[in-house]
């Protein structure tokens, strides 16, 4: 974090690979629809790479495994639907929280920070798993990849968030795996700070632009009392 700047007021933290470890339902929901097209199932290290980018990326990248664009472009509709009954059937029943979330999030609301979710995961599916894992309580305001116009990496979001804890974008933290976040972060103003055990579409989370690598979202709260407690 840079030295002078103003202290932080909000973080605004993402869900899969940062809070929960989902490939494991991603596996699930996509190998169900794929059965439906009479295709062969995929495993967790195909999937996880493709993660990240929206529901839509997510099924033309799964069925570009098989078909050609044209192809892709005749199914598409079914194979959408497919894998949201799939996912919603299935839903937090095999992701995990990665260590410290609850912790960390504890301890970020104890520094007096709001918190607010942007995921690029659909909102019908992002609400449940949050309030299964017992995260959704921690959360003022949750954004899914299809709640507003555009979804991250556009900072649209972000700044929606901003906007609606009345905080200007330097004073917001955005914690997240991949580099949607830290683009979406960089183009709104907003600070980041990246966690190295996520998905980041497959790349070393240090090719990301960020304000610095924490190992947990614990570890997110300590560096960030320091900061504020040197803050302008």
């Amino acid at each position: 974090m840079r030295a002078g700047a103003a202290a932080i007021r909000a973080a605004i933290i993402d869900l899969d690979g940062t809070m929960l470890h989902t490939v494991p339902d991603f596996e699930l929901a996509l190998n169900g629809m794929r059965a439906g097209f009479g295709l062969a199932p995929i495993t967790a290290a195909v999937i996880e790479p493709m993660v990240g980018k929206g529901s839509e990326r997510l099924i033309r990248d799964v069925l570009g495994l098989d078909y050609d664009a044209a192809r892709i472009d005749a199914v598409f509709d079914d194979a959408m639907a497919s894998y949201q009954r799939h996912y919603l059937a299935i839903n937090g029943e095999r992701a995990t929280l990665y260590p410290g979330v609850k912790e960390g999030l504890a301890a970020l609301q104890g520094l007096g920070l709001r918190l607010a979710c942007v995921t690029n995961k659909p909102i019908a599916f992002a609400r449940p798993l949050l309030e299964q894992k017992g995260l959704a309580s921690f959360f003022e305001v949750v954004y899914g990849g299809d709640s507003l116009a555009r979804k991250k990496p556009d900072p649209l979001p972000l700044l929606q968030v901003c906007r609606d804890f009345g905080l200007d974008p330097g004073q917001v933290v955005a914690i997240g795996d991949s580099s949607n976040d830290a683009e979406a972060a960089r183009a709104a103003g907003c600070f980041v700070l990246a966690v190295p055990y996520g998905y980041n579409h497959g790349k070393p989370v240090q090719t990301m632009d960020s304000d610095g690598i924490v190992d947990s979202l614990l570890d997110a709260a300590t560096l960030l009392t320091a900061h504020n407690r040197t803050a302008t």
